[in-house]
Order: structure tokens, then sequence, then C-alpha cells
């Protein structure tokens, strides 16, 4: 039996529910029993009862004011692909028999749909709207441990962590943002433990994949207006130009091969971008306008270690100046001192910490110096991009 499958066809589901019964007793309890619950089930039962929740009742779980979750729903990226999951459940014959919800990526229920006598019981247990369903608060559940597995997870009857959960089944799945892998959500469906019938894994896969879809289908959407609002500007402009949104995906190209994304724009800090060299983005009405700075091209940056560190950068536009930390300024002297030729992740390591076991920790310093001071590092290899000139002031001893 698979992690995500918690029964097999042709499971006669009482007694398979008696037998999970008895493992879950025997294993709370601490005693010796001939079965043993699945791995996935194991793991969630050894982090809850780390925990120190109680499986004889019910557990903790205020539910977040309406004002919360009505703010949360606002602001979630599922909000524009609700009303698709929520006809997913109502096409399905057997919709009055299960109820599905959909938590944010903190396990808070914001929507539910589907059976009013189903949700008349989840009530009950507290399954409701601005209710959090994570392992820390109420044990073993579907929501919880696709979150704390980041994979989609079946429970069937006493694999729940809760007694009260028990006359349960739920199967649940993580929704991601198509557009960058990042975790927005949970779809659950969930019902009476002898109602659990193999199509459900299926339903819920479907619901998922639909969600992803049409969240990449409102992406498109949005660049696709945000090319037409553009289009009046993009008639004066000549040579190579990109107008990106607020994440840095290409809505329109010219002059340059297609891109599908660059680095974040910021108002007054200069992108580095293959095929257009040093650029100064310009804000549009939803989005920004990128192309080769005029005038001189190159950045002249001076980082100045006569005092607390900062880096001061001339350009095109106005000069800007933000603080660095002791750690990025080491970082620059010694890509500044390895010229055009750069510095690997392994060399910078050995360089700053005297070995090469902290590449990850490289790495994520790298990334947080080019959100301070845009694309003025390159990358593979590491080192300063082209057309950066920088002078290093030391402090004199």
């Amino acid at each position: 039996m698979s992690n995500f499958n918690a029964i097999r066809p042709g499971t006669n589901l009482s007694q398979y529910a008696q037998e999970l019964t008895r493992v879950h007793d025997a294993v709370l309890s601490g005693m010796r029993t001939s079965g043993r619950p699945r791995a996935l089930v194991a793991r969630s039962w050894h982090r809850v009862l780390q925990s120190g929740l109680d499986a004889s009742r019910r557990n903790g779980r205020d539910p977040l004011s309406l004002e919360e979750v009505l703010r949360r729903r606002t602001e979630s990226p599922l909000n524009l692909v609700i009303d698709d999951l929520v006809r997913v459940v109502s096409g399905v014959a057997d919709a009055s028999r299960f109820l599905m919800v959909v938590a944010d990526a903190d396990g808070v229920v914001l929507w539910r749909a589907g059976s009013t006598s189903v949700k008349l019981h989840a009530d009950s247990l507290g399954f409701s709207e601005g209710a959090v369903w994570t392992e820390e608060v109420v044990g073993t559940n579907a929501i919880g441990t696709a979150l704390a597995e980041a994979a989609p997870v079946q429970l069937f009857s006493a694999e729940h962590y809760e007694q009260a959960q028990h006359p349960w089944y739920c199967t649940a799945s993580p929704i991601h943002d198509p557009r960058t892998g990042a975790l927005l959500g949970i779809v659950d469906v969930s019902g009476p433990a002898m109602t659990l019938h193999p199509a459900i894994g299926a339903l819920v896969e479907t619901a998922v994949r639909l969600a992803e879809s049409q969240l990449w289908r409102h992406h498109e959407q949005r660049l696709d207006r945000l090319r037409k609002s553009a289009e009046h500007v993009l008639a004066t402009v000549q040579g190579p130009v990109l107008v990106v949104d607020d994440h840095g995906w290409v809505a329109h190209h010219s002059g340059i091969s297609a891109r599908d994304r660059i680095a974040v724009p910021r108002a007054d800090t200069a992108l580095t971008i293959p095929g257009m060299g040093i650029c100064l983005p310009e804000r549009l009405a939803d989005g920004w306008l990128v192309r080769p700075a005029s005038g001189p091209r190159a950045i002249g940056a001076v980082l100045d270690l006569t005092g607390s560190p900062t880096l001061e950068v001339q350009s095109a536009g106005d000069p800007w100046r933000v603080p660095l930390g002791q750690r990025h300024a080491e970082i620059l002297q010694l890509l500044h001192a390895a010229g055009g030729a750069g510095l690997t992740a392994g060399q910078l390591s050995r360089a700053l910490y005297g070995d090469t076991e902290h590449l990850v920790t490289v790495r994520a310093e790298i990334s947080r110096m080019r959100r301070s001071i845009g694309a003025l590092i390159a990358t593979k290899p590491y080192r300063l991009a082209d057309g950066v000139d920088l002078t290093v002031l030391h402090r004199l001893v």
C-alpha cells in the first residue's frame, strides 16, 4: 500500500477500522501489538506525541475571527480558483456524502463546500472556517500531515490521532504556485469513514491539477493585460526592451531573445541582463519597462569601508547608497579581487569559512545581496557584472 492510499480495493472498511483502532490504542498507550501503522502515520504520530497532545479529547482549535478569515481569503491566490474547485465538487454525484475544504499554507481553513449534513458534523469537530488544522494543533489529519510531509496524504479512521476524528476519512494534497513552486495551500476532501471510495484520491488530484492550471492561466492573462497597457509606451521605444511585472515575469520582449523571467525590478536599482547589458527599470502603471541604460554603459560603485560598510552606486540615474553587513562587504571584496574570472560557490566557501562545506550558506548570502544591490553581482561563476567598476575605500591604519 502506498503512502497515499489508505485502503486497498475491496477492503472491508468496518473490519479495517476496528483493526486500526486496536493499533492506535496500543501504540499510543505504549503496549505491544502485532499490527503497525503505515510509515506515514507512524511518523506523524511520533511528531504529535512529542507535542504532548491528548488523543482522548478534542484539542484546542479556537477559530480565527471572521475578519481575519476574510483577509486571508482576499490575499490568497487561491481566491482566483475557489469557484472552479467548488464546481469540481458540485459536479460529482456523491457530493452529498463529503466535504471539500481548502486551507492556506498555515493550515487555516478558508473555504468549505459540499454536504450540509457533513458540514454540521464537521462543525461539531471544529472543522470549520478559521480553524487551524495543523498537526501541532489537532494531531494527525490529512491537512496538517500533508503540510508536514509536503506530499499528498490520505487517512482512514483511527489513522487520525484524535479519537474524535476516527469516524472520518480525509484526503489532502498541496497546491503550489505554478510559477514559483511556492506552497499556496491544501485541498482536502473528507467524509464519513465508511463512505471512503478509491475515486476520492483521483478527485483530489483532479482538483489540484485544475487549480494549478487555472492559476497559470490567470498569470498569463495578467501578463497579457500588462503588455496591452504598455503598447503606447512601446510604440515610442527603439532598441531592445522588456516589459515585466512586479515579480520579473516577462510580458513583452523585442530586440532580445525571449525570456520568461528576470530578476525582480526595483526602483533606481540596476539590472544586468544578458543581451541588454546594464538596465535601469522604469516604472509603468502595472509593471516595469526595462531597457539598456542611456549614457555611459558602465556603473561606478564605491565600497566604503572607512566606517560601517556602505555601497554607493552611480549609474545613468541618480546615485543610491545601501548599507552592507560585514559578510556582504567581505564577499564584494573577494569578487573584486577575483576579477572577471570570478569565484565558484566552493571557492567562496573556502575563502569565507575555511572549507567547502558551506555551499548552501554562500548561495543564500549571494541571493540576499542581489536582492539588496540588484544584479551588480553576476552568477556562474559569482563575479562583478560586466560594466561594474568597483572602487574599495579602506580605513586608514
